[in-house]
């Protein structure tokens, strides 16, 4: 299986590379700087100067897209509009790693995450641009895209468990009651998608086990 990672030198991207490297997946990393990942290939290149001829050939795509400035956070649309673009059409696999604000907290799919009154205000226009983001992806039927959100307590520096709950649209807590994972666990959870998962134009969370 071919795999590449998409703004692979983030955090994220790092760990989602070495776990595919570590798996024996053939792992390219997309980087638009010197390389600071696990990863043996590379594409040198800007997300948005990327091509459909660059990642032609790739089973799976993963996007590690990130932003977090007022003005940089309209980018979570476009880069997302973009790889769509150029994958738009073809059997290649769109993982997106997502945001937790938008998962729903109700059956009816009314209240999200970042809805609460408890949820940061500091984190509520990434939460937005996110959100809006994946509402533009669910209209692309184009593209066989998985988004993936993580817990609640996205953790950066986290260890790795090895365990995680794989949850849908709604906030899932362990058995703990609580919505935590790290990056590492999160990595292990992309990475499965990838090779095994079938879910298809779909949003699905992880949960530390």
């Amino acid at each position: 299986m071919k795999i590449a990672v998409v703004c692979a030198n983030g955090k994220a991207g790092k760990l989602i590379v070495r776990e595919a490297a570590e798996r024996g997946l053939d792992v390219t990393a997309v980087v638009r700087g010197e390389n600071r990942t696990s990863a043996e290939k590379v594409i040198l290149k800007d997300l948005y100067d990327l091509t459909a001829e660059n990642l032609a050939g790739f089973d799976v795509v993963v996007d590690t897209f990130g932003a977090w400035t007022e003005e940089t956070l309209p980018q979570h649309s476009t880069s997302l509009k973009h790889l769509c673009d150029i994958l738009s059409g073809t059997d290649t696999r769109l993982l997106i790693v997502g945001g937790a604000g938008s998962l729903y907290v109700d059956p009816e799919h009314t209240v999200c995450v970042a809805d609460g009154a408890v949820f940061p205000d500091a984190f509520k226009p990434l939460a937005a641009a996110m959100a809006k983001a994946l509402g533009e992806l669910r209209e692309r039927t184009d593209v066989n895209w998985t988004y993936i959100s993580p817990a609640g307590d996205f953790q950066a520096d986290g260890e790795r468990t090895g365990a995680y709950i794989l949850g849908g649209e709604e906030l899932t807590l362990n058995e703990r009651g609580e919505s935590v994972i790290s990056y590492a666990d999160y990595a292990i959870a992309v990475v499965d998608e990838a090779v095994n998962g079938k879910h298809f134009r779909e949003r699905i969370s992880v949960v530390r086990k």
